[in-house]
């Protein structure tokens, strides 16, 4: 059940047929879940009664047993439900419809009865909706459960009104899971056969009806199409031409025209890409062709085809491949020997920005055989790309990390594209790694696996280290191109010499202005959204924070916030990043009443303003999540900055991933190492990997790179490896200290939060558990904590946490069950309890 419960629960078929994974729908607590079959048997309980199911969704498992294996697997190293782990492998809300009905309650039986006898009430409503009340109890009497449209209809009463009377316990409210077809279909308007011959002979013309003006216009737009077009087409253009609706109605009321269903159209990509050839059409280089053969060697393809039984063909690669050495070519390249084989491949993509153009490269070598999967599809599209790959229609699925449960058939090649980046970690419930759910379904399939990036992770670097995997490597750009130049520029100096505190400094704006009047391409990497992070009162010293969670709020400047789909937002306004909240700028500050408002640090809307007055000439696009919220705006700017629209972009982090933009020479570096500050043992990681990530964006194409870093560093080990593009170095460096301090790779590390809305509860649950802590002194395991997380309110949540770290991941793993089962007999909530295993944030 997808409920956070650590158990499955046992249900009566009846005459019902099901297979173990496929859903079924189940009451449940007094309402109607879909849950997932894992077993069948026919062992009575004899200590409790079994309800039964009330509906099989599937004939046959949408789970198949490899990935209920892998599901069990997740459940189990993650200590996360198995219910909430199934739910999240099966993206199909759209199948299941999902709504609240009321029955009315025992006290409301004796408030109706009551009021039979003409007992009175004292009540703060009006007599209107204590009225409303009574004809709610009234209308509900038989015990039947009502709609709360139903209800509304027939008695006024609001939702409000309803949920008002369930806290009195007049009302029960129950959710009911019902099935829902989630098809993407339209409707396409077709002559009829009668009106299509009488365009070709004046004998069956005779045989029309008579028709009016409106409907002789529809039959000719019609006619005009070849008999056939889309409805919404056609409503468009007969709107043109002033025809009501109604017209098209009447035609198919008399026979004229009839409708028909089709299935909507859905596009994998529409990004192109300016001009420049697709990964599979280039010839391999020599180290590409070396790579490849490797990694076939590991595929098991012989002339029969595919071989490999569960575990028996594992194998994993590293491909270490520096920015611009044609990583791409050689997936692509893997992937066509796979499907010349009869196999089926999956590619992931940290990010959804990454889809439009990886999917691109995909459609261009396989054409239909492309399915893709992310969050940002709708549900509908979702649930039917899902069918599709299920069904052996798509063979080639792109996604993000939730698509490594695609239920592809002879799923025989996994590729983990930037699989460094930390967004393959999900941050809530189920906590799990895609990457690492990746190594595992590949090697409980039997296939290979291959992890991509200019910059590993030091846990897949330690990985390849040790021997686990086979690295793979491309050490030199394509076409013998030179990595770019990366220089440092010391912002120390820039104050001393100019005195001010300056965004760009003179050197980057003088190299920006020079590429532009070349005629190139520039990047600015500014990583913070929004104008200015914090806004503080200069008398007091008062930040103004979210009233959500301890953080400051980002000020949002009043103007056109979105460039790409032209929306422009009205009035500035200050907004937490984490839950969302925003409100008005105050005039003076509400501490002291001081008009000093000051405004600190600078955000990427902030960036393209300073860079609009300083090159009023250029054309400026900005990259962040202001601007893109969809995969349909991310295409449009990748489309502009290909075409060569925009030759000045700025952006956070999401300019540094994987775009391959041939006339960008120039890539500059603002701030970025702010985050070596933060209080995370991955702080200098993330920021090697970034600028490493952001200057390879330089120097793709036939002219030579340059990369500007600003920074107040410049004597940090992690700016002097960036600026040597020496990766192996600083994985020496950073093993070194990581070894000292015992952390990840060289340890295993849980992170557990226990959190509430109320702070008393946090303080005591998180007491209570680490005084368990203290006095069981589980062998092999260190805990650090309780403290207060440094993020210690969030979503109005209070947060304190525990660092668990262990030399091995089996006593880790014994000693968070055992921490779970403490949290079951001290009743406290299981929600309340996070536990994120080998977590990637700490914050």
């Amino acid at each position: 059940m997808p409920v956070p419960l650590d158990q499955a629960f046992t249900y009566e078929l009846g005459a019902l047929e099901v297979e173990v994974g496929a859903r079924v729908v189940v009451p449940f607590a007094g309402q109607r879940l879909v849950g997932v079959v894992v077993g069948l048997h026919d062992v009575r309980p004899e200590d409790m009664a079994v309800k039964r199911v009330e509906l099989v969704m599937d004939e046959v498992a949408l789970l198949s047993d490899e990935l209920l294996e892998l599901g069990k697997w997740i459940a189990q190293y993650y200590c996360a439900p198995l219910g909430e782990v199934l739910r999240g492998m099966m993206p199909l809300t759209a199948e299941v419809k999902r709504q609240w009905v009321y029955r009315i309650g025992d006290a409301g039986r004796r408030v109706l009865f009551e009021g039979a006898k003409g007992s009175s009430r004292r009540s703060k409503l009006s007599v209107e909706d204590q009225n409303r009340e009574y004809a709610v109890l009234n209308y509900l009497e038989s015990g039947e459960a009502g709609k709360t449209a139903t209800i509304r209809s027939a008695t006024g009463a609001n939702k409000a009104l309803l949920d008002a009377m369930v806290k009195k316990k007049w009302l029960v409210r129950e959710a009911l899971a019902e099935v829902r077809d989630a098809r993407r279909v339209e409707m396409v308007a077709v002559l009829g056969e009668q009106t299509a011959d009488s365009r070709q002979g004046d004998s069956a013309a005779k045989r029309l009806p008579r028709l009016n003006e409106n409907q002789l216009a529809v039959m000719a737009e019609l006619a005009g199409c070849g008999g056939r077009e889309l409805v919404r087409e056609l409503r468009g253009r007969l709107e043109a031409l002033g025809v009501p609706e109604s017209s098209l109605g009447t035609l198919v009321k008399r026979g004229l025209v009839r409708l028909e269903e089709i299935a909507q159209g859905f596009q994998v990509s529409g990004l192109g890409q300016g001009g420049k050839k697709f990964a599979h059409e280039h010839a391999l280089n020599e180290a590409q062709m070396e790579a490849l053969a490797t990694i076939v060697e590991g595929l098991g393809i012989r002339e029969q085809g595919l071989e490999g039984k569960s575990g028996a063909g594992f194998k994993a690669f590293l491909l270490y491949g520096i920015t611009g050495s044609g990583k791409t070519a050689v997936y692509v390249a893997a992937m066509q020997r796979v499907l010349a084989a009869g196999g089926g491949v999956l590619l992931l993509v940290p990010e959804i920005g990454l889809t439009p153009g990886v999917a691109a490269q995909m459609v261009a070598a396989f054409g239909s055989e492309v399915a893709l999967m992310h969050s940002q599809l709708t549900p509908d599209e979702r649930a039917e790309q899902w069918h599709r790959i299920r069904r052996g229609e798509a063979r080639v699925v792109v996604g993000t990390r939730s698509a490594v449960f695609a239920p592809i058939p002879n799923l025989r090649l996994i590729v983990v594209d930037e699989e460094h980046d930390s967004s393959y970690k999900q941050e809530e419930t189920p906590r799990y790694h895609g990457r690492d759910v990746a190594v595992m379904r590949a090697k409980l399939l039997g296939c290979a696996v291959v992890l991509g990036s200019a910059t590993p992770s030091l846990e897949s670097w330690n990985n390849a280290e040790r021997g686990r995997y086979a690295r793979v490597e491309l050490l030199r750009r394509v076409e013998e191109r030179p990595l770019p130049k990366v220089e440092m520029v010391d912002m120390r100096e820039e104050f001393r010499e100019t005195g001010q505190e300056q965004m760009f400094s003179r050197r980057l704006i003088e190299e920006t202005e020079a590429a532009l009047g070349r005629g190139e391409q520039v990047m600015i990497l500014l990583n913070r959204r929004g104008y200015s992070f914090v806004v503080m009162c200069r008398s007091c010293g008062e930040k103004i924070e979210c009233v959500n969670c301890a953080i400051s709020l980002t000020y949002h400047k009043s103007g056109k916030d979105d460039e790409n789909n032209g929306e422009a937002r009205v009035g500035q306004r200050l907004e937490c990043h984490y839950c969302g909240y925003k409100r008005g700028v105050p005039k003076a500050c509400e501490k002291c009443g001081s008009e000093h408002l000051y405004y600190m640090g600078a955000g990427s809307q902030q960036g393209e303003e300073r860079l609009q007055e300083l090159f009023p000439g250029a054309r400026i696009g900005r990259m962040d999540r202001d601007t893109v919220r969809t995969r349909g705006d991310m295409e449009r700017l990748l489309n502009r900055l290909h075409s060569g629209e925009i030759n000045l972009l700025v952006g956070t982090q999401m300019i540094a991933k994987g775009h391959d933009i041939h006339g960008v020479t120039l890539v500059g570096v603002v701030g970025a190492d702010f985050a070596l500050g933060l209080p995370d043992f991955r702080a200098a990681e993330r920021v090697f990997q970034l600028i490493t990530q952001v200057s390879g964006r330089a120097g793709r194409g036939e002219l030579p790179g340059k990369v500007l870093v600003q920074t107040y560093q410049p004597d940090h080990y992690v700016n002097k490896f960036a600026r040597e593009h020496d990766y192996t170095g600083f994985a020496a460096r950073e093993m070194f200290f990581r070894r000292a301090m015992r952390y990840p790779p060289l340890s295993v590390l849980a992170n557990v939060i226990v959190q509430s809305e109320k702070l008393e509860e946090a303080l005591d649950w998180s007491s209570r558990l680490g005084r368990w802590f203290e006095g069981r002194k589980l062998d092999g395991v260190r805990v650090l904590g309780p403290a207060a997380a440094p993020l210690s309110r969030l979503k109005r949540i209070y947060r304190f946490h525990f660092v668990l770290k262990a030399e091995r991941r089996d006593v880790l793993g014994a000693a968070l069950r055992e921490m779970l089962a403490v949290v079951a007999r001290q009743e406290i909530p299981r929600r309340s309890v996070v536990v994120d295993v080998d977590a990637v944030h700490l914050m």
